[in-house]
């Protein structure tokens, strides 16, 4: 029962681990959201190609490291009796002693509030990016749209008619 215990305990630490490891990444993740923003921002397009390289790369690192999470996560399912879709941090709190269950708690929290941070700061970056893409939809159609007012007149028979004046636009920069 002993030795059934510390193999339990063993794979828990492993999982921890791996889970400081996911910190690290969600950190960091956040520093390289904040870094793109500034950076399209500031309009600095080689910076933000750098940037976006290293993004990328570290992208099948990180791959690797799920891989070894999910691993550890089966183990432990199949170790405490749980399905893997069942074998949450909740469901592992429960099964452990006190000691573990502390470290556990505190890295589940530790993690929920970095996750909710992430999704707060990724939106953040998505709307900077969308509203980017409608501001330069929108000048790009008034320079190449340039003179058409595209407003529409009704006479007095209350038939349409396109105002055909040319509005002019000074695009000297």
């Amino acid at each position: 029962m002993k030795a059934a215990v510390a193999s339990i305990e063993d794979k828990v630490d492993r999982l921890l681990v791996c889970l400081d490891q996911d910190v690290r990444h969600m950190q960091e993740s956040l520093l390289q959201l904040n870094e793109m923003r500034r950076l399209v921002i500031k309009r600095d397009e080689a910076a933000l190609g750098k940037l976006l390289e290293s993004i990328q790369a570290g992208a099948g690192c990180y791959r690797e490291h799920e891989l070894k999470r999910k691993s550890i996560r089966k183990e432990l399912a199949d170790s405490l009796g749980f399905g893997i879709k069942q074998m949450t941090l909740s469901a592992l709190q429960a099964s452990l002693p006190e000691a573990k269950k502390d470290q556990v708690t505190r890295m589940k929290a530790m993690l929920r509030t970095l996750s909710a941070e992430l999704k707060k700061e990724y939106l953040s970056t998505a709307l900077l990016l969308s509203e980017c893409a409608r501001f330069n939809n929108l000048l790009l159609k008034g320079i190449f749209d340039l003179g058409k007012t595209e407003s529409v007149h009704y006479n007095s028979n209350g038939e349409t008619r396109r105002q055909i004046d040319m509005a002019f636009v000074n695009l000297q920069i």
